[in-house]
């Protein structure tokens, strides 16, 4: 179906303007500021007046559990709650079973997800402390990353072999995506809570047990590495003020070397674990107040580039657990944009910056072809949001197959009004509409 989208406010490449949209065969093809595109025989038209119209969120950092653990979540639930946020691509990490560590078991999962998906999606490869010869061999157009743990999490796919991961930044032909935690700290910080709460602790002690020193001593070791290797280094979900030293622009001039900050470190403290406790228990940890205010001047500064969600489901049951044997991870995606647009309208970011963090910059991150802005010849992904209407956050008016979000509770100030993937409504608003059009991303490595 064609789409002729009149009069919305374009936030797109840093600025706003108003513009008439087309839409045919999944592609932007005019885009018309002067107001004077002419109707197109047999589209349809949409006035979105008052609107205004986004390129389509890339998450470049979910969870999505299939296969494996699709009692959590699966491409299908979470990829409808993916649109009816805006988001319009993500890509997916390999702790799911079986794990994503051969380019077959990557390839595996693209025929997987196909006709599943209600958003586009790309497969990060999994790093072990064994299979250098798969990253050696990645195909650079179908695996957006290797994804490194360098710090225990859910899975279990710890790479902890230190001339393994100087191979790994020597030798990989792509990104390397670095989840970046202390491990042997962890565990003496984690001793050490044993021994002071013994088998019962508030959440509020998940901060202490990954504090800032876990997340510096490993992100100051990984960025030696990429430094020496000149390796195309993400740094994951950064949560520190002291890792940003890290991030100089000196360092980070040639973009060799990015990093990547989540929304629910951007809108959540060390004080919400009096409320939220488990339900924002994440690695790495939420912490404290100056952290969060640091990694927002850093978005500003330029010093991190990309916004994701780490969108990491698990059942209430599980995360209702005593603290020691909950999961870390929560679901986010529906709401990370509506997060971000309220931190816009409360004064902190200007909503210009918002594409930028969460479409142009994972795009070219990530070497996307053709999608991540509002051009002509690029797919029509794209979101339009009223700023004006509310979004009530409760049970039951989300797509989380887990049935939570840490955000319950919460009324945002804006709304998602439309989502289009591919140039095909995808989200009207109030449901998911018709059948799932997400296509396997395509990745310019090479």
């Amino acid at each position: 179906m064609d789409f002729l989208l009149r009069n919305a406010f374009v936030v797109n490449e840093g600025r706003q303007y108003v513009a008439n949209i087309h839409i045919s065969d999944g592609i932007i093809t005019g885009i018309d500021n002067t107001l004077s595109l002419s109707g197109k025989q047999g589209a349809t038209e949409i006035d979105l007046t008052g609107l205004y119209l986004l390129p389509g969120v890339i998450d470049e950092h979910v969870h999505f559990r299939d296969p494996g653990f699709t009692y959590k979540a699966d491409m299908e639930s979470e990829s409808r709650a993916a649109v009816a946020g805006g988001v319009t691509s993500f890509m997916d990490m390999p702790n799911t079973n079986p794990q994503t560590t051969t380019n077959q078991l990557v390839e595996e999962k693209y025929r997987y997800a196909e006709g599943r998906c209600y958003a586009n999606y790309g497969f990060y490869l999994g790093a072990t402390n064994d299979n250098i010869v798969e990253i050696k061999s990645v195909n650079p157009h179908s695996v957006p990353g290797i994804k490194v743990f360098v710090g225990s999490s859910t899975g279990n796919m710890l790479t902890d072999d230190e001339a393994v991961l100087d191979r790994i930044f020597a030798e990989s032909p792509i990104l390397i995506a670095v989840h970046s935690e202390d491990e042997n700290l962890i565990r003496q910080n984690l001793q050490i809570a044993r021994n002071l709460y013994a088998d019962n602790p508030d959440a509020s002690v998940h901060p202490f047990i990954r504090n800032s020193e876990v997340c510096f001593n490993s992100s100051k070791r990984i960025v030696e590495l990429a430094k020496t290797h000149n390796s195309r280094l993400h740094v994951l979900h950064v949560t520190t003020e002291k890792e940003l030293s890290l991030f100089s622009p000196e360092i980070i001039q040639n973009k060799r070397i990015t990093a990547e900050v989540t929304v629910n470190h951007l809108w959540f403290d060390e004080r919400d674990y009096a409320t939220k406790s488990n339900l924002i228990k994440c690695n790495p940890a939420i912490k404290c107040e100056s952290d969060k205010l640091a990694l927002r001047q850093a978005l500003v500064e330029g010093l991190i580039d990309t916004i994701g969600t780490d969108h990491a489901p698990h059942t209430l049951d599980e995360k209702m657990r005593p603290y020691y044997q909950a999961p870390s991870g929560m679901p986010s995606i529906q709401h990370s944009l509506l997060a971000m647009l309220e931190m816009s309208k409360n004064g902190i970011f200007k909503l210009e910056m918002i594409p930028v963090w969460m479409s142009h910059n994972p795009a070219m991150c990530y070497k996307i072809h053709n999608r991540g802005f509002v051009r002509e010849g690029y797919a029509a992904d794209l979101t339009v949001v009223d700023l004006h209407s509310e979004t009530q956050v409760t049970r039951g008016n989300y797509y989380y197959k887990c049935g939570w979000s840490p955000y319950d509770g919460t009324d945002f100030t804006s709304k998602i009004r439309y989502t289009f993937v591919n140039g095909c409504m995808a989200y009207d608003g109030n449901s998911i509409v018709g059948t799932p059009h997400g296509k396997r991303l395509i990745f310019n490595w090479s």
